[in-house]
Formats: structure tokens, sequence, C-alpha cells
């Protein structure tokens, strides 16, 4: 079997957005796309955390440094013949002052890190699903804002941006999924999560099949 990583945050992870637990394998989308995958000789590794960013430091919640994270991911998961990126969206917290290009460069730092560790490892970057409008309102998430939310709708642009320039394979998860308006305005529901597995099976086997 050929590896494929799934690298993220709490939309890799499955977290549900309306009873705050853990989609079950069948339900989450690095789950489904194992299962649409696997006939062609591959074995997907889930590794998604719950509030992981690209390169900033949680000082509330340790370990939450991708680019920290990252090399022990890939020695794991080593050989890796993709590896599939899906971060950014907590970056958009108020606490990081962000702005997209800003993630886009800590994106490009993951990128790097993997062409470094293995060169021939493909890459698809994942710009993430949007954050919906209020999001930050009390009840929600409170450690974002409406910028938090234009922000995210920037990212979809400057990490296209940088797959170009890095020569890797890109994927707009707001193409295909959104935030649970109903539950948290943050976390996809069961449709999303399927609709973001068959996007990114397509892209995958288009990418098998070019060989």
């Amino acid at each position: 079997m050929k590896n494929i990583l799934c690298f993220g945050d709490s939309n890799t992870y499955g977290y549900t957005p309306d009873t705050h637990t853990r989609f079950d394998e069948n339900t989450r989308w690095t789950g489904i796309f194992a299962q649409n995958i696997k006939k062609y000789g591959y074995r997907v590794i889930e590794d998604g955390l719950c509030g992981r960013t690209t390169i900033f430091n949680d000082e509330l919640r340790p370990n939450r440094n991708g680019s920290e994270a990252l090399p022990y991911a890939l020695k794991n998961s080593f050989p890796i013949s993709y590896a599939v990126v899906m971060l950014g969206t907590n970056d958009c917290k108020t606490k990081y002052h962000a702005d997209a290009q800003t993630i886009a460069e800590g994106i490009e730092i993951i990128v790097n890190q993997i062409k470094i560790f293995d060169c021939n490892t493909k890459i698809l970057i994942i710009s993430p699903i949007l954050l919906a409008d209020g999001v930050g309102e009390k009840g929600y998430d409170e450690e974002f804002d409406e910028n938090s939310v234009a922000v995210s709708k920037n990212l979809k642009a400057a990490f296209k941006e940088v797959a170009r320039r890095n020569d890797c394979m890109f994927l707009a998860a707001s193409d295909f999924a959104e935030p649970d308006t109903t539950a948290d305005r943050e976390h996809m529901n069961a449709d999303s999560h399927k609709a973001l597995a068959k996007a990114v099976t397509d892209v995958l086997i288009k990418d098998f099949q070019s060989k």
C-alpha cells in the first residue's frame, strides 16, 4: 500500500459542529476518501488536530503549530506518495492578527518542509471552507470576529497562488463544502464532509490516472 498523509485541523479531524465530538470514519471526509481510493492501492493516514495552525503557537493549547508537528507526521507516515494539506482556519483567529497573505506564507512553509523531507511527495493544497457570518458572536466561537470571516474569504486566492508557485495541486474546499450555520458556523456537517471527500477523490484519481 502507498501512503497519503492528510494533515489538517479540526475539519480534517472530523469535529462535529453540533455534538462537539468526532464523526466516525464512514462520515468524516478523510474516512470516505480512504474508502474511495483504497482500490487504487493507497492508504490514507489521518492527521487532523483541533486548533492546529500553519505556523502560530497557541499559548493556551500546546502542540497546535503545524510546522512544528509536521516533521513527526512525515517521519511517522514515510514513505508518502501524496500529502494533502488543509490548514488556515485557525490562523484567522483574532489573536494571531494574520491576513490572508501571512497565512499563505505559513502554508508555503509547510509545503517547503514536505519538499525538503521528500522531493518525490506530491502535494495537494486545500484552502479551507469559509467561516460563516457571526462565527464570533456570543455562544459560538469568540476567538473569531467578522474580520476573521473576511480573511477566510481571501484564503482561496492566496493559497492558489502558493500552489501555482510551488507546482502543487490545488483545491478550494469552499467550492464544495461549508460550515454548519445552524450549529457552530465553523465546522462542516456530514453532507459537507461527503462533498469534500468526493472532490478530493476526483483530484487524486485524475492524478493517479495521468501517470
